[in-house]
């Protein structure tokens, strides 16, 4: 796939979505689990997608246990986790890999892209996140511990 709108994937409950779908839209797309030291950035990615979605912002979870196994559940579980503890409105995908051989295409057309700083691809951690432009451009890569308050800082000339 050559371009981020041309993605579709199955979104947690089973449903096909079409990224040409968000054309138009920044997105934030972030690996997710529900058993790291990071979960709790739940609560701050809900946060910037409710406040920004009206401008034009869709933060986009997708569940992986390629990490310690911090993902071990159903897609039904995750998506009960998500939306009971932390409220979460925002599209949640059915679980997938992030990495590897079984990596989903979406991945790996994120991760080429916009590699790491030292140039490899590899997803090193739970909640990495990419920002996608209006266009469906790779705009940036985020590392895992950069929270959801700091990107926002980044949203204002995006949105």
């Amino acid at each position: 796939m050559s371009t981020f709108h041309g993605f579709e994937m199955d979104s947690i409950t089973g449903e096909p979505v079409r990224f040409s779908d968000y054309d138009g839209r920044v997105c934030l797309v972030v690996n997710v689990a529900s058993a790291c030291g990071l979960t709790p950035q739940y609560a701050g990615l809900r946060a910037l997608h409710d406040e920004h979605e009206g401008r034009g912002l869709t933060v986009m979870g997708f569940p992986c246990n390629q990490f310690g196994r911090q993902e071990p559940g159903t897609n039904d579980e995750v998506l009960e986790f998500a939306t009971t503890k932390y409220e979460v409105t925002f599209p949640m995908f059915a679980k997938i890999e992030v990495n590897g051989e079984g990596a989903a295409p979406l991945y790996r057309f994120l991760c080429e892209a916009a590699p790491n700083e030292d140039g490899t691809t590899a997803i090193p951690w739970n909640f990495t996140k990419f920002l996608v432009g209006r266009d469906g451009t790779v705009l940036r890569r985020y590392e895992p511990k950069v929270t959801p308050e700091q990107i926002a800082e980044d949203l204002a000339e995006l949105l």
